[in-house]
């Protein structure tokens, strides 16, 4: 994204279904949200998911920081 680009993305957010490796489009869109932060991640740029929870993250960081969370969780 540039300064000139809309803060959120034209089209709809989409629906996934998240395997390993690779996602399904369940609904077509743009783009979904971050599970954590609500973000808006361009399907494009999608690169962190968990299977498991099927849900999306926004960086490699925030889906450890998630991970880390749950686990802990069930300790």
């Amino acid at each position: 994204m540039n300064r000139f680009e809309p803060t959120f993305p034209a089209g709809t957010e989409a629906k996934l279904h998240y395997g390993d490796g690779d996602f399904e489009i369940v609904r077509n869109g743009n783009f979904v949200r971050c599970a954590v932060t609500d973000k808006i991640i361009p399907l494009d740029e999608l690169r962190y998911w968990s299977v498991d929870l099927q849900e999306a993250y926004a960086t490699a960081d925030i889906g450890f920081k998630r991970y880390s969370e749950l686990r802990s969780d069930k300790n």
